[in-house]
């Protein structure tokens, strides 16, 4: 078995000082490191359990088959929040058939972000017996 001792999504861009400052400023992800200079340089942020680098430069938005999932404690505060700082809503919260609470962002590039609340009483939280 593969012992992974970290792991990252990485992200390519087409204009990446416009996603730095979405990540960073208005999603209000904190940074974990960053190298290189100018307007090229990378940036990992912090992403919960995980990390997200946005570094590089692509010339096409990413495929529509990459998507983020971002957990959050109260997805409605985090509307509020996001509203607040020019960030679309592309669809509100809403509860699903499976029972999580789920909120739809995207990035600049178009990247679909899923925002998350796992209820109290849900089974990824609460396994009764267990």
């Amino acid at each position: 078995m593969v012992h992974v001792l970290s792991s990252r999504i990485l992200l390519r861009p087409t204009d990446p000082e416009r996603s730095r400052a979405f990540y960073g400023e208005q999603l209000g992800l904190a940074v974990y490191r960053e190298f290189g200079t100018g307007a090229e340089r990378g940036t990992v942020f912090f992403m919960g359990g995980g990390f997200l680098e946005v570094s590089g430069r692509s010339e096409t938005p990413p495929a529509p088959a990459v998507r983020l999932w971002l957990q959050v404690d109260d997805v409605g505060a985090a509307q509020e929040e996001l509203r607040a700082k020019g960030v679309d809503i592309v669809r509100p919260p809403v509860e699903e058939p499976w029972g999580l609470v789920e909120m739809w962002i995207a990035d600049p590039d178009g990247t679909p972000i899923v925002l998350v609340e796992v209820p109290a009483d849900h089974p990824m939280r609460y396994r009764p017996g267990i």
